[in-house]
């Protein structure tokens, strides 16, 4: 069986691009295959983990441009990890129900426009949850709006601050249902599926 082959849009220092290459060498992503990188931002830390790990990576122009290189690398599944872009309604119809996303929380709380990053845990400590967590979802128009794929929660404890809370639900939850979901996703559509 042919392997679904994959895009992953990036921002940042792709700690979640990360989570998935690990998880593709592990044999945890066994459908899947991460053939491009892309990033709005040239100075991305991602890219050169892309460059690392032997991935085509680039910087995304325009919209337009990426879907070009989409078409010409043959990308069936796009996923979103740490992406602070948000993309048009073009962009996302190209790819209906192959786009998915990681949040850092438990939507609906903490989501939606502006909410990334370090927000989205400072919002959840100013609210007072108890818990939090990360959900990945499929992209539609409206911002982390999409069908939920996969939650995980993640305990809020004594003395945590923004960064502490972050990196609990990175490692707790977001690398560990991301590459789940990845290869849920990737086998359904290797055989076919939608």
């Amino acid at each position: 069986m042919l392997k679904t082959k994959i895009a992953v849009l990036v921002s940042g220092g792709g700690t979640n691009l990360q989570a998935l290459i690990d998880a593709e060498n592990s044999g945890l992503i066994k459908n899947g295959e991460i053939v491009l990188v892309a990033s709005n931002n040239p100075n991305a830390f991602a890219l050169q983990r892309a460059e690392d790990n032997g991935i085509k990576a680039v910087v995304m122009s325009s919209e337009e441009a990426l879907l070009q290189v989409f078409r010409e690398e043959g990308i069936e599944l796009v996923v979103l990890a740490g992406f602070l872009k948000i993309l048009s309604p073009a962009f996302i119809s190209a790819y209906e129900n192959r786009i998915i996303n990681i949040h850092p929380s438990l939507i609906p709380s903490f989501c939606g426009k502006g909410c990334y990053g370090l927000h989205v845990h400072e919002k959840a400590l100013e609210y007072g949850v108890k818990v939090t967590g990360a959900t990945v979802h499929y992209v539609n128009e409206i911002p982390d709006g999409g069908q939920i794929i996969a939650q995980k929660a993640v305990e809020i404890l004594e003395g945590d601050t923004p960064e502490t809370l972050q990196r609990r639900v990175m490692e707790q939850a977001e690398w560990v249902l991301l590459p789940k979901a990845v290869e849920e996703i990737s086998e359904k559509l290797a055989r076919g599926e939608r």
